[in-house]
């Protein structure tokens, strides 16, 4: 690579703006887990929010507080932004809720730093094996000389000939552990490249239609030539090279009883004590790529509809405008089709130009002032007393929310009691009517009218007020769904009501 090249992606590429990042271990620990590690190709926007906020919490308080001082919320704005391009955000159908996935460069990025870890075994006879098997594969694959072909089959046969006697005499060489182990860590090195590699897949289509989508809409030439250049072939997206390489991968893996076989071998392998302690995703990785391929599958069709569907409005608005166009000549000829040809001659505006000049105009001519009397107004006095409109007291929400949101950091759920206990009231009545009305994003909130709550609190007199309120418990939603609720339980009992 030249100095100018190298220069040119660090200053635009996405990953490498990701491993530059201030908070970068933040981001490859938390977007690797979540992303890359589970496998999660779709995730709410909300169930992000709760995952993140407890990962900060957790940061903060080994790391001391303030590490990480910005919302959850900040967070994800940020690593979705067009300029770093670390999360797409989107839309799915039926839902007004954003929904995130991990771009290619966050994939590259994990994967980079884990190559950095020392490893204390690095085979390469297996590599140099399958070098040489993939190069026969392009060589015989490609030529048309049926006499190389054949030789290169009797070479094959004359192997397994051999082999087969060998076998039958009980002559037959093993794997050693060591071998074993190389081909093993070889197969987990591919398996979760090829894994990461279906998001750089779909981020190629989407790029692929947003390419065409462009030259349709920036088209200066004739429809019949645009006809040819994209709308020949039906499947655009499909028929590329990215295309059809996925196509014949998809197939493959849809296969019965290839799945079947890649099954088997996998747990075999698992067995061998060689590996016994080998990364337990990879039993199930085909299960992953199933899964994975589904989505880039449907990626694929998604976009080829939508890419047919652009191109028919496309027609559909220009057909809409020449019929339009036809039916008002229609419209007029209807209109005239009685009038003989002399009338259209006789027909003028007005038979001398209307000149109007500008002495013609009148003057302009000043408003007249209006007199105020302001002789023998008298003082007014309030019926009312007014101090009440003095005596008001602002509670702001946003200390009463923090203050429930740190003791849902403890616990799923809290009661208000719980929370009065750690904060008591300042503001009296206008205080707890407040806490009985806050609603936020980061918390749930539930009335249980089974049970009463007694509250207490001191006035500006000195005064001891009580009261008693339904239980009211405040819930931390749950990732995946909403809050789940014990209102029958009992975590505080209520105090003793004093007066």
């Amino acid at each position: 690579m030249q100095f100018d090249e190298i220069v040119a992606v660090r200053r635009s590429n996405a990953a490498w703006r990701l491993l530059r990042a201030d908070n970068a271990p933040l981001l490859l620990s938390f977007l690797g887990r979540v992303f890359v590690d589970d496998n999660v190709r779709e995730i709410s926007e909300s169930a992000l929010v709760s995952l993140l906020d407890e990962e900060l919490y957790s940061l903060n308080e080994r790391l001391g507080e303030g590490t990480y001082p910005r919302s959850p919320k900040a967070y994800l704005d940020e690593w979705s932004a067009a300029d770093t391009a670390w999360l797409r955000k989107y839309y799915v159908i039926e839902s007004d809720e954003p929904h995130y996935d991990a771009t290619p460069a966050v994939e590259r990025a994990v994967a980079w730093v884990r190559s950095l870890r020392d490893r204390d075994f690095v085979g390469t006879e297996s590599r140099l094996k399958t070098v040489l098997e993939l190069l026969r594969q392009i060589v015989y694959g490609t030529t048309t000389d049926s006499e190389v072909r054949l030789a290169e089959l009797r070479r094959r046969r004359a192997e397994l000939d051999a082999e087969i006697e060998a076998a039958e005499r009980g002559e037959f060489q093993v794997l050693d552990a060591t071998s074993r182990r190389e081909r093993y860590q070889q197969f987990a090195d591919i398996a979760r490249a090829l894994l990461s590699d279906f998001r750089e897949v779909e981020t190629n289509f989407r790029t692929l239609d947003r390419q065409m989508r462009e030259r349709i809409a920036t088209w200066r030439g004739t429809k019949g030539e645009l006809l040819d250049e994209i709308v020949g072939s039906r499947n655009v997206i499909s028929d590329s090279d990215q295309g059809r390489s996925f196509q014949a991968f998809y197939d493959l893996l849809l296969s019965a009883d290839r799945l079947d076989e890649l099954d088997e071998l996998v747990r075999h392998a698992q067995g061998l004590d060689e590996v016994a302690d080998s990364d337990i995703r990879l039993t199930n990785i085909h299960h992953d790529w199933l899964d994975a391929g589904t989505r880039a599958q449907d990626t694929v069709r998604r976009l080829s509809e939508q890419l047919r569907r652009f191109l028919d409005d496309q027609a559909w608005l220009e057909n809409r405008r020449v019929m339009d166009l036809l039916r008002s000549i229609e419209s007029s000829a209807y209109a005239i089709r009685d009038r003989r040809v002399d009338d259209f001659a006789q027909e003028i505006d007005s038979p001398a130009p209307s000149v109007n000049l500008p002495l013609e105009r009148p003057l302009y001519r000043p408003t007249a002032a209006v007199e105020v009397a302001s002789e023998g107004i008298e003082e007014g006095e309030a019926q009312g007393a007014s101090e009440a409109l003095f005596e008001q007291i602002h509670v702001d929400p946003a200390p009463l929310v923090d203050g429930v949101r740190r003791a849902l950091r403890r616990s799923g759920q809290v009661t208000l009691a719980e929370v009065l206990a750690e904060r008591p009231l300042e503001q009296g009545l206008a205080e707890l009517v407040t806490y009985l009305s806050l609603t936020d994003d980061g918390f749930g909130k539930v009335f249980d009218e089974s049970a009463d709550e007694t509250v207490s609190w001191t006035d500006e007199s000195g005064g001891r007020r009580v009261a008693r309120v339904p239980r009211v418990i405040y819930t931390r939603p749950s990732p995946t769904a909403g809050p789940t609720v014990n209102p029958t339980a009992d975590p505080t009992a209520p105090d003793q009501e004093t007066r």
